[in-house]
């Protein structure tokens, strides 16, 4: 399968849920942007994680999963965003053996997968599904006295952008 590689463009309080983040990744040739709502303790997660020199007192879940996973001789080889159903992102974590390369692949919430991608360094990917499904291109207008971005939502087929 062609999978889209992401990046993870940055993590806003959300405008339209109370009490939730939104998680902006970003595909790296079109930036068609995904957005991903997300709880505040994967926002927070994430948000240490991308920090590599923040080390709370206490380990965090992600932390312990990383460690555990190590510990056994796994790496976390990427993280795909496969599908989306009803607003819902559904990802797996592609894990692979040090020792004897076997693959182990997890489902995985979208928010705890990207957690776990940034402290293996792990490349976070999607389908051209997804993207056409929950993208949107955020375009800028120089010529405009107001400098807000207008978010385009119009389910154009990510190969428009190509």
């Amino acid at each position: 399968m062609d999978y889209k590689k992401l990046i993870i463009r940055g993590i806003s309080y959300s405008q339209t849920q109370s009490g939730a983040y939104a998680l902006l990744l970003e595909h790296e040739e079109t930036s068609v942007k995904l957005p991903v709502v997300i709880g505040n303790f994967e926002a927070q997660s994430i948000s240490l994680g991308l920090e590599k020199d923040l080390k709370p007192p206490r380990p965090l879940t992600h932390d312990l999963f990383s460690k555990f996973v190590n510990s056994t001789h796994y790496t976390l080889e990427s993280v795909i965003i496969y599908q989306i159903i009803d607003g819902v992102f559904f990802s797996n974590l592609n894990f692979k053996n040090k020792d004897n390369g076997e693959e182990l692949i997890l489902d995985a919430r979208t928010s705890d997968a990207v957690a776990m991608a940034v402290r293996f360094d792990a490349p976070i990917y999607t389908t051209e599904q997804v993207l056409n499904e929950a993208g949107i291109l955020l375009e800028i207008d120089q010529n405009s006295e107001d400098s807000s971005p207008d978010i385009s939502d119009d389910n154009s087929d990510i190969s428009d952008f190509r």
